[in-house]
């Protein structure tokens, strides 16, 4: 006997999973080309991989050089806790530079799949005048 059955299910399943996995990506391309264009970057630098990182890193207005922290992920164990510190500390920042308060950024941390398309699609204006220099959040 076959298992034609089962086999069809987990294919099922698989696709299933990919559809939705590809849903969230374009979502996320969307709303960060969306996010791009109103702080007066290009959009389509969304989907450049470095180089959105660099574009993003000048959004919330930090120095060229402070893409470099984001490759300490290369450094075992100390890498990963660095990377999660500086992505609090630029979601906090990102959520300031776009007029949002202190909340909405903790809620770019910890839902980042619901309040990073609110932040591209609502009235939200990006003013990098909003961000005092030398200040880390």
């Amino acid at each position: 006997m076959s298992d034609l059955g089962i086999d069809s299910i987990i294919i099922g399943l698989i696709s299933a999973y990919f559809g939705v996995i590809i849903l969230i990506v374009l979502v996320f391309i969307i709303a960060g080309w969306r996010l791009f264009s109103k702080a007066g970057k290009p959009g389509w630098a969304i989907i450049i991989p470095f180089y959105n990182l660099y574009i993003y890193t000048q959004i919330i207005q930090r120095p060229g050089w402070w893409i470099l922290l984001y490759f300490s992920i290369a450094i075992p164990a100390v890498g990963a806790l660095a990377l999660v510190f500086l992505s609090i500390v630029d979601q906090l920042r990102l959520a300031k530079v776009f007029g949002r308060s202190a909340g909405f950024g903790v809620g770019l941390i910890l839902l980042g799949w619901v309040f990073f398309p609110i932040l591209a699609f609502s009235g939200s204006q990006y003013d990098s005048h909003r961000v005092v220099e030398g200040e880390l959040i």
